[in-house]
């Protein structure tokens, strides 16, 4: 590990130091290439060489599964509430001449609302002895 760092330090120094054409703007972005360069390059070694360096890997431990397990929790029926009742829905819906009256449960029939018109008067009643 500790030659492949040098190696790799000793490349990026090499890069750095040789002479390159600067043709895009002439001397200015060839001096803040290398200003670049000298900047960050110690800070590129000094971390490769902040790792740490093991001799040999550390042992691995194996530890031997319990020789008994607790049983699973038992759970009774007095844990669970009922499940709540729906909301009472208004199923008919009254006029002077009908009705709309809601027919389903909303799960296995769908709902549908039907008129029921009223039925009609029956005759008027008989005019009042005289």
């Amino acid at each position: 590990m500790k030659k492949l760092v040098a190696v790799v330090a000793l490349g990026v120094v090499l890069i750095g130091l040789s002479p390159i054409p600067a043709h895009a703007g002439g001397a200015v972005y060839g001096a803040l290439a290398l200003g670049a360069f000298v900047v960050l390059s110690p800070l590129l070694l000094l971390g490769a060489l902040a790792q740490p360096i093991y001799a040999a890997p550390p042992p691995v431990v194996y530890t031997a599964p319990p020789a008994v397990y607790a049983p699973a929790p038992v759970y009774s029926a007095t844990y669970y509430a009922p499940a709540p009742r729906p909301p009472a829905i208004n199923r008919e819906v009254v006029y002077a001449h009908g009705r709309h009256v809601l027919l389903g449960d909303g799960v296995t029939v769908a709902y549908r609302w039907v008129w029921v018109p009223n039925p009609p008067a029956g005759s008027p009643p008989p005019p009042p002895p005289t």
